[in-house]
C-alpha cells in the first residue's frame, strides 16, 4: 500500500524557529533527543510515544511538550499514517521569549511531555499555520507570545542555572566524553577504561540514567552537530566527515531516521537556491515499509 508523503518545514527568521510537516508518513523514530524545544501535535493518525521511559497513547488534539535532550521514540499503532506538526525552538531563543514573557532568567523546564486533548493545540495549530505560509504579519509574533505564555502558566516548571541534577559522576563523564569526542572513531572500550566498568553495568548504567543507551547518545550528538554544520553551508560529504559518521550513506541514512529528511533537504532551509525564499518543500511518494 502506498501513502503520498510531504516532508515540509519552513524557518521563520523574524521567531526564529522551525516549523516541521510530516504527512503519510510511516516512518518509525528511535530513541533519540533534541538539543531544542519541540512543541507538536498530531493532525491525523495515532502513535505509540515514550518519552523518558514513560509509555503514552498519542492522537489528534494531543499536545506534545520536549524539553532540550528529553529522549524520546515514537512508532505507529496501525496502518494509519502520521501527520504530523511541530515548532522547534533553540534553547537560546526560548530564555529570550520566557524572559521578555516573565522577566525571569530561570530556564524553562515542561512538567509533562503529553497533554491530552489539549486547548492550546488550536493557538499552536494557527501559528504553525502562519509559519508554513510565511505570514509577515506581525499577529504572528503575537500568537507565538501568547502561546508560550499560556504554555509557561499551564505546564512550565523552571531550573535555576545553579541546579545540578543528581547524576552519577561516571555517566556524566561518559556524556562530557561523547560531546568533545564525536567526531573520532569511540569504542566500549574506550568508555569502559574511562569510567572504570564493565561493558554491561556501563551500558546498564548509562541506559537508566539518560534513558537512551550510549551508542544512541553519541549518535543524537553527531546528528545535532551535522544540523549546525549544514545550517552554516558545509556540504553534507563534509558534514558526514567532520561528525564522524564512516560514509555520507551512513550519515544520510540516521539523519533522515532522526530528523525526517535528509541533509540536502534540511540544508535548503538555510541556503536556498538565488530565485527560492528561505525556504523548502519536499513531496516524495513514499510506501509502507
Amino acid at each position: 500500500m502506498k501513502h503520498h508523503e510531504e516532508r515540509i518545514v519552513r524557518y521563520d527568521s523574524t521567531l526564529k524557529i522551525e516549523a516541521f510537516r510530516l504527512k503519510g508518513i510511516i516512518q518509525k523514530f528511535p530513541n533519540h533527543f533534541h538539543e531544542h524545544y519541540v512543541i507538536g501535535f498530531i493532525e491525523s493518525g495515532q502513535r505509540k510515544l515514550s518519552c523518558k521511559n514513560k509509555e503514552y497513547q498519542v492522537g489528534p488534539g494531543d499536545l506534545l511538550l520536549f524539553n532540550p535532550y528529553d529522549n524520546h521514540f515514537c512508532e505507529q499503532i496501525d496502518e494509519n499514517p502520521l501527520d504530523y506538526r511541530c515548532l522547534n525552538i533553540k534553547p537560546e531563543v526560548m530564555r529570550e521569549v520566557v524572559f521578555e514573557i516573565t522577566r525571569k532568567q530561570d530556564k524553562l523546564i515542561f512538567k509533562q511531555p503529553v497533554v491530552c486533548q489539549c486547548e492550546q493545540v488550536t493557538a499552536l495549530k494557527e501559528l504553525h499555520q502562519m509559519v508554513m505560509q510565511e505570514d509577515k504579519e506581525f499577529d504572528k509574533e503575537e500568537v507565538f507570545l501568547f502561546l508560550i505564555e499560556q504554555l509557561i502558566e499551564e505546564y512550565g516548571n523552571w531550573e535555576a542555572d545553579c541546579d545540578q541534577q543528581e547524576v552519577n559522576s561516571d555517566i556524566d563523564m561518559i556524556c562530557v566524553y561523547l560531546e568533545e569526542h564525536y567526531q573520532e572513531r569511540i569504542s566500549l572500550d574506550d568508555l569502559c577504561a574511562l569510567s572504570g566498568c564493565g561493558k554491561y553495568y556501563l551500558v546498564r548504567a548509562f541506559t537508566k540514567t539518560k534513558g537512551i543507551t550510549p551508542y544512541r547518545y553519541l549518535e543524537t550528538v553527531r546528528i545535532n552537530q551535522a544540523k549546525q554544520l549544514l545550517e552554516k553551508g558545509v556540504e553534507p560529504l563534509e558534514t558526514a566527515h567532520q561528525t564522524g559518521f564512516s560514509d555520507q550513506s551512513h550519515f544520510t541514512n540516521f539523519f533522515k531516521e532522526f530528523i525526517g529528511i535528509t541533509p540536502k533537504q534540511y540544508q535548503k532551509i538555510f541556503i536556498p537556491n538565488d530565485s527560492q525564499t528561505r525556504r523548502s518543500r519536499y513531496e516524495d511518494e513514499g510506501s509502507n515499509n
